[in-house]
């Protein structure tokens, strides 16, 4: 019975070392990469940044081409109904009062199209720009030897050689040389229900 236990312990002390070493986690390769650099200096970057800024000028322009004439119409509406000194408005003043509160709500639903599809255009690029830097991730960890990439501005301190973010901007500029800044049209489907008879 001594033999068999002494026999046992052996097995298992000759299984443990190797159970260990299976377990062991490699020592950690830090990269770390300025996502912010990035994305302000890549090539299309910058297009992008640009062609976003252009489209939100655009959409405060068209914002002040709406305000401005609603505004004075409001004034003059809010001016008539004044002057009637609590009396009950005609029926042309009703109707203009409603016209301006009729384009009033087409603007405000004009303005609120036009700033989803602004966001919708900034999540597009976003998107292009993410589904590049994964892969390119991958092969600046590879080439430079690093088994952990992080962001630099959640790091508290780091060596200058431990940053590959020129070598991840110049892939970056490689691959992608031009990004699309308008998102594509959304598409509702509706699903049709079959009627009862």
């Amino acid at each position: 019975m001594k033999n068999l236990l002494i026999s046992a312990s052996l097995v298992a002390s000759a299984i443990m070392p190797s159970a260990a070493q299976a377990q062991a986690v490699p020592a950690a390769v830090v990269a770390v990469v300025d996502l912010e650099k990035i994305t302000s200096q890549c090539t299309a970057c910058k297009t992008a940044n640009a062609a976003l800024q252009s489209q939100g000028t655009a959409l405060q322009n068209r914002q002040k081409a709406l305000a401005g004439p609603l505004e004075t119409e409001g004034k003059a509406i809010q001016a008539a109904v004044d002057a009637l000194k609590g009396k009950e408005p005609d029926a042309a003043l009703k109707a203009r009062a409603q016209a301006w509160e009729t384009k009033r709500n087409n603007a405000a639903q004009e303005l609120q199209a036009q700033q989803a599809q602004l966001q919708r255009n900034q999540q597009y690029i976003q998107q292009q720009i993410a589904q590049k830097l994964g892969p390119i991730y991958q092969q600046v960890m590879q080439r430079r030897g690093a088994n952990l990439m992080v962001e630099i501005s959640t790091t508290l301190a780091s060596g200058a050689s431990l940053d590959v973010s020129n070598d991840v901007l110049a892939a970056l500029n490689t691959a992608m040389p031009t990004v699309q800044t308008v998102a594509p049209a959304q598409t509702t489907t509706s699903k049709s229900q079959p009627q009862g008879r």
